[in-house]
């Protein structure tokens, strides 16, 4: 039954391609790296084959994936089918992002719980392609023998383990929820109460940080890891064991012999680490124009040749029944561990809470891991903010007082304009080349139009609504009085409006004296006439400037890592302790403030150089005759011929660094707690990371807005101040 639905799939997907050659290719979204898309490369080529149909396919990064999906789709602008795990399910439905399967997806062909995983209201939405969920990874020459409970982990790791020589053993990127799971669920922690919500500050949650905390402690498992770093460590046969899932198994190196055996039981309570289990689907979109080709693909991704391919590609575990009586998968030791190991998982909820548990586990598990927190106070921690996050939904408000006043504006202006005396002069008689100005002006008002104005008009209009699961609803000013009257936090708490205005102040004030501050002072050193190789050196200095500052925010990042940075192997040599960068809001920010420093400065060293060199070598002799000294030809004569020029760069300088959101966003990442977050990065996760709420978001950047408008306001009357000076 399976092979002949799947035949007349791919025969009216054929049919339709050949009555018109000119369709366009189906779009398929993904997130996968390595082995993981060579494989479904491999696939969609076999599917052209078979059918004619062409297939697209466009990678996206991880972390905006959801964002660009719920942004893209109901636009027409996203994919055909698009793959993705189930848990964003329920979200996706409210949204009306997907087509359902029900009438053609068969139950029979997949395992029960991997369609359930995809049933919502009775119908099944999405194909579901494979099984994802953790096991332990063994180098099995460090490691012949698995440890099967916790007990026998703690006596393997001392053994195992040497931080001095970069060796630990076990590596998992431990400040990530999603690998935390298993350890919360095998010490008897839930995570949602009878009800369904989020329950944070229970007994089995503090013991499992407890747990993982000491491990870090006694220095067995890696600080701040990352997947690159357990990548690393492993391959290098520096980490004993991994946790990872399925995708790990395409970045192993060949040179290590492995296997994938469960996680161990927890001794003190007897249960297993139970990690999550994710379904990955292929769903296709309910604003498709191919619907029949697009249910055609994403079915042919799930089942048949396509799972093999993904299996021994891909290393994926297949939902398909049948692929498991295949030899090839039969024989394949990884697909077979990751199979059981998926069968003792906890399905990951589809629901709304899940998606908002994500931020405050996060919060409290880094505060745990960077000494900021006590395991017992980090489920407080993490339940204050996710009452701060999920705040309720403001009231509704009627848009005709809106309405009216806008109304009165338009009157209010019709009048003002008919009210004015008649001209002399016609407009044209006044202007009698309109017409060759407007040539000229059209491409830069039409510049300014879709690229200023518009988008700050939707985003104003934007504030005045909520949003939730694709739907909007007009709440007037009520985020504005949120945001303004810190509801749900104090205001010397990180998510506070007026602590985050405080620190991007800060943030702004330190960075511009200390560009100022190096340029002039290296501006002042090029200008020697002694100097020899200015040439080089002007070159050098300007590099940091010409760079891409994302380039330059991944390096600082890494040169300030706890075990593995350069800064801090620089500490060590010097004999000095090692330092947890961003574990305190001071040392956190001054990694931002160092990284944006480098960025920063050339930028102004090359605008005072330039100044440098306009002053009349005439004025500084004179001053010598006179017996003034180097001090004071610099304050009395320097300064203040510098200042016409170096006000405008001061000026423009301090608008990008207010807003300056790639160095928060790479380096600190807003650690520790969002505390060295700036408005613009908060406005970022109110948006994309905090259940989407973009009428919050947008109101946030309409208090940039204003905050910054009052600057200019202030550097118009200094500059205005300056010309008066200099006239």
């Amino acid at each position: 039954m399976r092979w002949l639905l799947a035949l007349a799939l791919l025969a009216s997907a054929w049919t339709a391609q050949a009555a018109g050659d000119a369709a366009p290719p189906l779009k398929l979204w993904h997130a996968y790296r390595g082995g993981e898309e060579a494989a479904l490369v491999q696939v969609t080529e076999r599917f052209t084959a078979r059918t004619g149909v062409k297939v697209d396919l466009l990678a996206v990064p991880y972390d905006a994936y959801a964002a660009k999906l719920t942004n893209a789709i109901p636009h027409g602008a996203g994919p055909d089918v698009f793959i993705f795990n189930h848990e964003r399910l329920r979200n996706f439905h409210a949204q009306h992002l997907l087509a359902p399967t029900t009438g053609v997806l068969v139950r029979g062909d997949y395992f029960p719980n991997a369609v359930e995983a995809l049933e919502l209201d009775g119908q099944v939405y999405g194909y579901p392609m494979s099984l994802k969920s953790l096991g332990l990874y063994v180098n099995t020459r460090l490691v012949p023998d698995p440890p099967t409970t916790t007990e026998e982990l703690l006596r393997m790791l001392p053994a195992l383990s040497d931080a001095g020589a970069g060796r630990f053993g076990l590596a998992y990127e431990s400040g990530d929820f999603y690998f935390h799971a298993p350890f919360l669920f095998g010490f008897g922690g839930e995570l949602f109460d009878a009800s369904g919500r989020a329950s944070f500050d229970t007994q089995g949650m503090a013991r499992s940080l407890a747990f993982v905390k000491k491990l870090q402690d006694d220095r067995y498992i890696p600080q701040e890891a990352s997947g690159a770093l357990v990548k690393s460590l492993f391959n290098d046969g520096r980490a004993a064991m991994v946790i990872s899932g399925p995708w790990f198994a395409g970045e192993v190196s060949p040179s290590i012999t492995y296997r994938v055996v469960g996680l161990p039981v927890v001794s003190e309570t007897g249960i297993p680490m139970r990690p999550f289990l994710g379904v990955e689907a292929a769903f296709v979109s309910a604003q498709s124009k191919q619907a029949g080709k697009a249910q055609a693909l994403a079915r042919f991704l799930s089942l048949g040749e396509a799972s093999v391919v993904r299996t021994t590609v891909g290393r994926q575990i297949p939902a398909d029944v049948a692929a498991y009586q295949l030899q090839a998968v039969k024989d394949d030791a990884l697909i077979s561990s990751f199979r059981e190991a998926a069968r003792h998982a906890t399905p990951m909820p589809n629901t709304l809470e899940m998606a908002r548990v994500w931020e405050p586990m996060k919060l409290a598990l880094r505060a745990v891991l960077q000494g900021g927190t006590a395991p017992p106070d980090a489920g407080a921690l993490a339940d204050r903010r996710y009452r701060a996050l999920h705040r309720e939904r403001p009231p509704d408000a009627s848009p005709l007082p809106w309405l009216g006043l806008v109304g009165v504006m338009a009157l209010g202006g019709t009048a003002w304009v008919l009210r004015r005396p008649a001209p002399a002069l016609s407009f044209k008689q006044r202007y009698p080349d309109v017409k060759l100005a407007v040539a000229y002006l059209s491409p830069a008002v039409a510049g300014l139009l879709v690229l200023v104005f518009i988008p700050f008009a939707v985003g104003l209009s934007l504030s005045l609504f909520h949003h939730e699961a694709g739907q909007y609803s007009f709440v007037g000013l009520a985020n504005f009085v949120d945001i303004l009257a810190s509801r749900g936090y104090r205001i010397t708490e990180p998510l506070s409006f007026y602590f985050t205005l405080a620190v991007t102040l800060l943030w702004t004030l330190v960075n511009v004296v200390l560009h100022v501050s190096i340029g002039l002072f290296l501006a002042l050193l090029l200008k020697d006439p002694l100097l020899k190789l200015k040439g080089l050196y002007r070159v050098l200095l300007i590099i940091p400037w010409a760079v891409p500052n994302y380039i330059t925010a991944l390096m600082w990042k890494g040169m300030f890592h706890r075990q593995f940075g350069a800064i801090n192997g620089l500490l060590v040599a010097l004999g000095l302790e090692p330092v947890s960068w961003f574990t305190r809001f001071s040392t956190a920010f001054a990694a931002n403030v160092a990284t944006n420093t480098w960025l920063g400065f050339p930028f102004m060293m090359v605008v005072a150089l330039g100044a440098l060199q306009s002053i009349p070598q005439e004025l500084y002799e004179a001053a010598e005759v006179d017996g003034a000294s180097k001090w004071t030809q610099f304050r009395r004569i320097t300064l203040p011929l510098l200042k016409p020029a170096m006000l405008p760069a001061v000026i423009l300088g301090s608008v990008w660094t207010f807003n300056m959101f790639n160095i928060i966003y790479l380096v600190s990442g807003g650690e520790p707690g969002g505390a060295t977050d700036i408005l613009v990065s908060e406005a970022f996760r109110w948006a994309f990371q905090r259940n989407e709420q973009y009428g919050f978001a947008a109101a946030y950047s309409v208090l940039i807005f204003v905050v910054l408008l009052a600057w200019s306001s202030f550097t118009r009357r200094l500059t205005r101040s300056s010309s008066e000076v200099l006239g």
